[in-house]
């Protein structure tokens, strides 16, 4: 069998000695300091939050002085939510989140309310209100506590249920949708509305929303006016997995879910999260780009493996980010925003 050019890169890289410890730049202003992108998606913060490691899942705080990312590897043999914090002007060198240290529990898809006070996340932990000894897949919530966050609590009944539950992403006026897995190994998005402080029943969303053969992980505007859904099983698909947006109109329904297209979607199908600046300017979304063919060079050399091998997003997941306009280009015609 003939390898493949990640499978390659995957050697180079295990030859390659790679400096853990190196200091942290210092890094100021808002995004880390990064360069903003146009309507050309490109990987945010190279070497700092999109690094070697699989790392999807991101998460700003309202203020932009937060910054939330998972990372895993052996095909999430760990799994955990790192942090990065604007303090006194710089930006401090990713670390473990509090609470998030355990290597026996998967902790990802950070996702923060409004005003900031409450992180929402997945674990698979158990539940001690439950005195449960092995726990499963169900959303979890820290309230804020000064500069850090408070003991984690499942979110329980409705929303936490005998089946798995992952993904939260939150609406302005606290609504959550989130991915439910059916006994049949299906998943479905799902909303429940915050009313009194507390979760109503979550309703499962139309098939214009829960296309394809299965969808997960999806991500909705605060404003609720769209959700953008990773897809499997549709026959306009470019890979295995791609993000498909739903527009929603004033009246509550929800447009038929369109590919977002080549420059969000690639061929390898590791399109998996996406996420919105709390300014609502870049989109944030999960992939990995091997380089075309029309971009190897005629024969192999160290340097160039080496030079892949340093490179976020080839065979390792990486965050990249986008001019949030691409959005607007989606929407159907016609119909009034609510």
């Amino acid at each position: 069998m003939k390898p493949s050019v990640a499978w390659i890169i995957l050697c180079a890289l295990s030859a390659t000695a790679v400096a853990a410890d190196a200091p942290f730049p210092a890094l100021s202003g808002p995004y880390l300091g990064q360069k903003t992108p146009g309507l050309a998606p490109e990987v945010f913060a190279p070497g700092i939050v999109s690094t070697g490691l699989n790392t999807r899942d991101i998460a700003i705080a309202p203020d932009g002085r937060e910054i939330y990312f998972c990372v895993n590897a052996g095909g999430y043999t760990f799994a955990t939510i790192l942090v990065t914090r604007l303090r006194n002007g710089a930006w401090s060198a990713p670390e473990v989140l509090e609470h998030m240290e355990d290597p026996r529990w998967i902790n990802g898809e950070p996702c923060l309310s409004a005003d900031g006070a409450r992180l929402f996340f997945y674990s698979n932990r158990p539940d001690p209100a439950k005195n449960e000894e092995k726990g499963d897949d169900d959303i979890w919530v820290m309230e804020r506590r000064g500069d850090g966050w408070g003991e984690p609590r499942n979110l329980g009944a409705p929303v936490s249920s005998d089946v798995p539950e992952f993904f939260p992403s939150l609406t302005r006026d606290g609504s959550i949708y989130f991915t439910r897995r059916e006994p049949s190994g299906v998943e479905h998005i799902f909303r429940s509305r915050l009313k009194d402080g507390r979760y109503l029943e979550p309703e499962k969303l139309p098939a214009q929303v829960n296309s394809g053969q299965t969808r997960f992980n999806a991500f909705v505007a605060p404003g609720e006016d769209w959700i953008i859904v990773p897809t499997f099983g549709r026959t306009d698909s470019l890979g295995a997995t791609d993000y498909y947006i739903s527009f929603r109109s004033g009246d509550g329904a929800w447009s038929e879910a369109v590919n977002m297209g080549a420059a969000i979607n690639s061929r390898g199908g590791s399109e998996y999260s996406a996420s919105l600046s709390p300014d609502g300017k870049y989109l944030f979304f999960m992939s990995s780009r091997v380089p075309p063919r029309e971009q190897w060079p005629e024969k192999l050399s160290a340097a160039w493996l080496r030079r892949l091998a340093a490179e976020p997003g080839i065979d390792n997941t990486s965050i990249y980010w986008v001019d949030a306009r691409i959005i607007e280009a989606l929407r159907p015609k016609g119909p009034a925003r609510p």
